[in-house]
């Protein structure tokens, strides 16, 4: 197997020092995926710069709680499980709605199950979703620029995702309580 550097700002090639910087000063830490994916100035920066642009759109925090969660689950993104199911819950997103989406379910509330259905349908489908999901997901209230932001925060995830399954980095003390492990691994 082989094994990743989690990189501090010391550590981290001199152009993934801003990314790093910017991530310490959002979340209050460098989350160790984030040192993970240093070792490529070009992810870390790709993630900074849509990470900003996700969290300054028109979902809710809880809202983009719900999507990043759905899609750590659907790609089997083990450390991105664990660290969205805390960050949901911070967002006051209930216990029983972050079981639900970690066991493949839907949340209750229905703006959250159709946000929660839809991004899991466009990992599964690669994008081709329906005429009829479509509709269902802009019959909740949505618009047709919310179902396209449903991408870019889709796109930010998958970066984290396939980093997390690639490099597999330490799950920090703060998330263990979240620990998941995808189904068949």
């Amino acid at each position: 197997m082989t094994n990743f550097p989690v990189h501090s700002i010391e550590t981290a090639p001199e152009a993934s020092k801003p990314a790093l910087g910017a991530l310490d000063s959002a979340f209050g830490f460098i989350p160790n995926i984030a040192g993970a994916m240093a070792t490529s100035p070009v992810l870390i920066g790709s993630l900074t710069d849509l990470f900003g642009r996700v969290h300054s759109g028109s979902f809710s925090e809880a809202e983009i709680q719900i999507l990043l969660l759905t899609n750590a689950v659907t790609n089997g993104a083990e450390w991105a499980v664990a660290f969205h199911s805390y960050l949901a819950n911070a967002e006051g997103i209930g216990p029983d709605d972050v079981a639900a989406i970690r066991n493949g379910a839907l949340p209750g509330d229905a703006k959250h199950a159709g946000l929660s259905k839809l991004t899991r349908s466009l990992i599964e489908k690669r994008g081709a979703v329906s005429e009829t999901e479509k509709r269902e997901f802009l019959d909740l209230g949505f618009d047709e620029s919310r179902l396209l932001e449903v991408v870019a925060v889709l796109a930010a995830s998958t970066i984290t995702n396939y980093t997390a399954n690639i490099t597999h980095p330490p799950l920090e003390v703060t998330f263990q309580p979240h620990a998941w492990q995808a189904p068949g691994r």
